[in-house]
C-alpha cells in the first residue's frame, strides 16, 4: 500500500520545481500548488493509478474532506478495484466520504457495465436492490413492463423500447422514512435510463454509437442521488422513477412520422427517432406531476449540444425557476460538481414545431439545429405542472468520459450524484 501525502510546496531535487508528484520507496507526495487544487490533486490520484497502483493510504496533514474527495475521484479505476484508507478527520465527514464512495462506485459500474449485461428490467432491479440494501423496507417498488405500459398510457417509453426483444419498464421507487401512506410526496426524481441508444431509424454512426450504453446514466445518477441523500439523513418522501429502454431498429421500431398522444394531452411528432431521451422522460414528468411533488429533478444524458456549450467539465442545468437553478449552481460548487445554467424560456417550446401535431420531438438539423439543448429542455417543459412544481432539468454533459484523460478513468464520472443529493437536503 502506498503513502500518499500532501504538500502546497513545489518539488525539489530530481523531481523539478513543475512536478506534480514526487516519490520515495514507500511513498508519494502531492505537490497541489496552483491556482486549481482540487484538479491537480485529482490529476495527481490518476497519475498514481495509471502507474499501477490499485491501493494507498492518505497520509500527514492538509487532506481536509474536500482534498481526499478529488483524489478518489481520480484513483478510481475502470477495471479494477481501487482500495483507498481515507486520512484521519472528523468522524462525520469520514462516514460522508465512505457514503459517497459507495454510491459513486454504485453509479460508475453501472453505466460501465455492457448493454448486453444492462438491460431495462436488470437496470431496474440493480436499482432497488441498491436503495433496499441502504434504506430496507422503507423502499417500495412498482414496475410496469412492456405492453403494461401501453395499457397505462405510458406512450413514449413504449414506443422507445418496443423495437427491442427485452422489454422497456417504467420504475417508480418510494422512499418513505416514516411509512405513512398519508405523507407528501416532497420531491420526485426522474431518470432517463436507454441502456443502449442506436439511434433508431435515425441510425448513429459506428463511433457515435460505441459508448452508448452509458445514455443510461441518468437513471443511475438520480438512484445514487436519492441513495446518498438517505445515506446522511434524508427524512422526507421521495419518490423515483426510471424510464428504462433499448433504442434499436427492427420491424416493430417506432419510426419517423409518427405521432405520439400523451396521458397529459400533448401530441408529438417523431422527426428524429435518436431524440428518445425526452420521449421516456416525458412520461416520468407526466408521472412526478401526478405526484404533487413540490420538487421536481429530472437528470438525462440529453444533447450533444449540452456538451457544445459547457464542455465535458460541466453539467448544464435548466429550469423556469431562476431561485432554483442559483440555488443548484451553488450547490454543485460546494461539492466540486460544476453545473452551469443554460437558457430557458416559456417561448422555446415554439422552436420544434409540426404541422402534424402540438410539437416535434426535434427539428430535422443534424443536432437538433440552433440552442438543441435549450429546445430539448423546452419540450420537457411541456410534460411538467410547472404552475405547482418547481422543476430542474440535468443534462449531463460531464457523466462520462468516452476515454481516460488526465483526471479521469475511461467511463462514467458520477459528477451531478452529490448535486442532486444536495437539493434534496
Amino acid at each position: 500500500m502506498l503513502n500518499v501525502y500532501l504538500s502546497n510546496e513545489e518539488a525539489n531535487g530530481p523531481w523539478g520545481l513543475n512536478s506534480l508528484l514526487s516519490y520515495e520507496s514507500d511513498s508519494a507526495t502531492v505537490h497541489y500548488r496552483s491556482d486549481f487544487p482540487l484538479r491537480r490533486i485529482q490529476q495527481a490520484g490518476r497519475q498514481i493509478q495509471s502507474q499501477g497502483a490499485l491501493a494507498v493510504r492518505l497520509v500527514g496533514e492538509g487532506w481536509n474532506y474536500e482534498r481526499q474527495w478529488a483524489f478518489y475521484c481520480g484513483f478510481a479505476a475502470t477495471m479494477a478495484r481501487v482500495d483507498i484508507q481515507w486520512a484521519s478527520i472528523d468522524e462525520d465527514e469520514l462516514e460522508l466520504l465512505n457514503a459517497r464512495r459507495q454510491c459513486s462506485d454504485w453509479l460508475r459500474s453501472m453505466v460501465n457495465a455492457t448493454p448486453e449485461d444492462m438491460y431495462p428490467q436488470k437496470l431496474a432491479q440493480e436499482a432497488v436492490s441498491f436503495l433496499k440494501n441502504i434504506a430496507g423496507d422503507k423502499i417500495h417498488a412498482e414496475e410496469i413492463v412492456g405492453e403494461e405500459l401501453l395499457a397505462d398510457g405510458w406512450i413514449g417509453i413504449h414506443s422507445v423500447g418496443r423495437g427491442s426483444a427485452r422489454p422497456p419498464v417504467m420504475l417508480t421507487v418510494d422512499y418513505n422514512p416514516k411509512g405513512d401512506p398519508k405523507a407528501p410526496v416532497s420531491a420526485c426524481l426522474v431518470g432517463k435510463g436507454i441502456t443502449f441508444d442506436s439511434g433508431g431509424y435515425s441510425l448513429k454512426p459506428s463511433a457515435g454509437m460505441v459508448t452508448m450504453k452509458c445514455d443510461m446514466g441518468g437513471a443511475a445518477t438520480v438512484t445514487a442521488a436519492l441513495g446518498y441523500a438517505i445515506e446522511q439523513g434524508l427524512s422526507q418522501r421521495v419518490k423515483l422513477i426510471l424510464c428504462c429502454a433499448e433504442n434499436l431498429v427492427s420491424g416493430n421500431a417506432y419510426k419517423l412520422g409518427d405521432v405520439l398522444s400523451y396521458k397529459n394531452g400533448v401530441t408529438v411528432e417523431i422527426v428524429n427517432t435518436d431524440a428518445e431521451g425526452r420521449l421516456v422522460l416525458a412520461d416520468g414528468l407526466i408521472a412526478a406531476s401526478e405526484t404533487g411533488a413540490p420538487l421536481i429533478i429530472d437528470a438525462a444524458t440529453l444533447t450533444g449540444a449540452a456538451m457544445v456549450a459547457v464542455g465535458s467539465d460541466y453539467n448544464a442545468i435548466f429550469g423556469l425557476d431562476k431561485p432554483l437553478l442559483q440555488q443548484a449552481q451553488q450547490l454543485s460548487e460546494l461539492v466540486n460538481e460544476p453545473a452551469w445554467p443554460l437558457p430557458l424560456e416559456k417561448w422555446h417550446q415554439e422552436y420544434c414545431p409540426s404541422p402534424y401535431a402540438y410539437t416535434a420531438n426535434s427539428r430535422v438539423q443534424k443536432g437538433g439545429g440552433m440552442g438543441g439543448a435549450s429546445n430539448a429542455a423546452a419540450f420537457l417543459s411541456r410534460f411538467v405542472d410547472t404552475e405547482n412544481s418547481r422543476w430542474i432539468h440535468f443534462d449531463l454533459a460531464a457523466s462520462f468520459r468516452d476515454g481516460a484523460d488526465p483526471r479521469w478513468a475511461a467511463g462514467a464520472t458520477g459528477l451531478g450524484l452529490a448535486n442532486i443529493a444536495g437539493l434534496l437536503l
